[in-house]
């Protein structure tokens, strides 16, 4: 399993990484495109639609990226899209976890499949949006995502349940801990002050998320980091709550060793547009 998991993460990076560091934009916005495709195929299969309707479903949220990107929302949408899409997730998610697996698998099977629709279409096009500003915005955003989890499960390994004996989310996702949510926070703050350093010293091209809410102001810039990283672990969870919904183990196959595209993707559905809002919130003058 160890292999077929560093195997298929090497095919990733080997697409990825050319496609993200690219002169121009479109190579990764294609290549998510794709990417955001699979993964509404796969909600629609997670979702009790019939095969032909999860093929459906992954032309649609192609359909509806494609048209995004044609009417130039790749470059600039109004804030409040970004507003809409940050509240959108909270009251969503919120609800989603308070209520449990059953109050999801209540709500009418079309209703759930239009919201996660619309739900990867707005993770696309802050993708869209972060990679179009400039590699560095994206990739840092990425980043917040990857050291929460990555800190998250060393200090849930090694501290899990031995200072805050409550599971964090035992009837979503048993194996996860407060201590590892915590620890995966303060890695954030730790991935965010290094990277500040790095990209003072060497100018790197366009500017991180770090440096770009640092304008508003340390207090801002700390609760946001705390937001975002709270909401990171948030997706992991709904994306479990829906699986579990479902009676999956992972939301399909497509990625030998790493289950599905969903299984790579949740943390970042609900972090990249509320990456957008934070960096579009309306600070006082």
């Amino acid at each position: 399993m160890l292999k077929q998991r560093i195997i298929t993460a090497l095919a990733l990076l080997a697409v990825l990484l050319p496609a993200l560091f690219a002169d121009s934009p479109h190579p990764f916005l294609i290549l998510s495109i794709l990417m955001i495709g699979a993964g509404a195929w796969e909600w629609g299969n997670m979702n009790g639609m019939s095969p032909r309707q999860s093929i459906l479903s992954g032309v649609i949220c192609i359909d509806l990226c494609a048209f995004a990107w044609w009417a130039g929302w790749t470059t600039h949408t109004d804030p409040w899209v970004w507003w809409l899409a940050g509240a959108s997730w909270v009251g969503l998610t919120a609800w989603m976890l308070q209520r449990g697996v059953e109050a999801w698998s209540r709500w009418p099977r079309d209703l759930r499949w239009i919201v996660g629709l619309f739900m990867l279409w707005l993770a696309w096009l802050a993708m869209a949006q972060a990679r179009t500003q400039s590699v560095q915005l994206l990739l840092s955003i990425f980043c917040v995502v990857w050291a929460a989890d990555v800190f998250a499960y060393f200090c849930g390994k090694a501290l899990g349940g031995r200072i805050i004996r409550r599971k964090l989310a035992p009837a979503v996702s048993p194996g996860k801990s407060w201590e590892g949510a915590i620890g995966g926070m303060l890695g954030v703050f730790l991935l965010a002050w290094v990277w500040m350093q790095l990209e003072q010293t060497y100018q790197w091209p366009g500017q991180s998320l770090f440096t770009q809410m640092l304008s508003h102001g340390i207090f801002l810039w700390t609760l946001s980091l705390v937001f975002l990283t709270t909401m990171s672990v948030v997706g992991d969870l709904v994306e479990s709550l829906v699986k579990r919904s479902a009676g999956v183990k992972d939301s399909s196959n497509l990625l030998p060793g790493h289950g599905g595209v969903l299984d790579r993707l949740d943390a970042l559905l609900p972090s990249l547009p509320i990456a957008l809002m934070l960096l579009n919130w309306p600070i006082p003058s």
